[in-house]
C-alpha cells in the first residue's frame, strides 16, 4: 500500500511509516493528517481515505546522529538510485543484491564505501573478484550519504509523491554523486 511521510510539528520530515503506523498514530490523537491519497480502507464501519503525509501534533527532538544514515540495504539501494552500479539499469528492490566492491576474501568490509547496488546478472558476472579482475567498472564510487542528501533514502522510493512536494527541501541538492 501507500507510504506516509511523516513530519515533525515544525513540518520537517522525519521519517516514511507504512500507512498502519500512520492510521495508528491518527487514532492516538498523537498526528493530524496534512494529506490523503484517493485509494481508501475500509472496515465495517468506516471508510478512510489513506495518509498521504502527517505532522506530530507534539515536536520530538531529533537525536545528535540524526546526520548519520544507517548502514542497511534499503539505504544503499535508495543512495545509488535503485540502479545497478554496474550495468545502469534500474530496479525494484526485490530485483536488487549489494556486492563488496572488494571481495570478503580480501578482506574487504561490509561499509558504505565498499558496498554497491547490483543486480542479480551483474554480481553473478562479478562472482567474488574485484570489479577489475572481473573486467567491469563500478558507474559511480560508494560513499557514506549524508542526512540531508537522503531525504529519498528516508523515503525509500524511487518516485516521490506529489503531496509531499511541499515538506521536502528541494532547495538541498539531493543527488550525492
Amino acid at each position: 500500500m501507500e507510504p506516509t511521510l511523516l513530519l515533525n510539528a515544525t513540518y520537517e520530515p522525519l521519517k516514511v511509516v507504512d500507512w498502519r503506523k500512520a492510521v495508528t498514530l491518527w487514532c492516538q490523537g498523537k498526528v493530524e493528517v496534512i494529506d490523503v491519497y484517493e485509494r481508501e480502507v475500509c472496515s465495517v464501519s468506516l471508510a478512510l481515505k489513506l495518509p498521504s503525509v502527517i505532522r506530530l501534533l507534539r515536536y520530538i527532538t531529533i537525536k545528535r546522529n540524526f546526520n548519520l544514515v544507517p548502514f542497511s540495504r534499503a539505504n544503499i539501494y535508495a543512495r545509488d538510485d535503485y540502479t545497478c552500479q554496474y550495468c545502469g539499469s534500474g530496479f525494484s528492490p526485490d530485483k536488487l543484491t549489494f556486492d563488496h566492491m572488494i571481495p570478503v576474501r580480501y578482506g574487504g568490509r561490509k561499509d558504505w564505501e565498499n558496498i554497491v547496488t547490483a543486480c542479480v546478472r551483474c554480481n553473478r558476472r562479478k562472482g567474488g573478484r574485484t570489479p577489475a579482475e572481473a573486467g567491469m567498472a563500478v558507474i559511480r564510487a560508494p560513499r557514506r550519504p549524508i542526512r540531508p542528501a537522503t531525504v529519498r533514502i528516508a523515503v525509500g522510493l524511487r518516485d516521490t509523491p506529489e503531496s509531499w512536494r511541499d515538506y521536502l527541501y528541494w532547495n538541498l541538492q539531493f543527488d550525492d554523486r
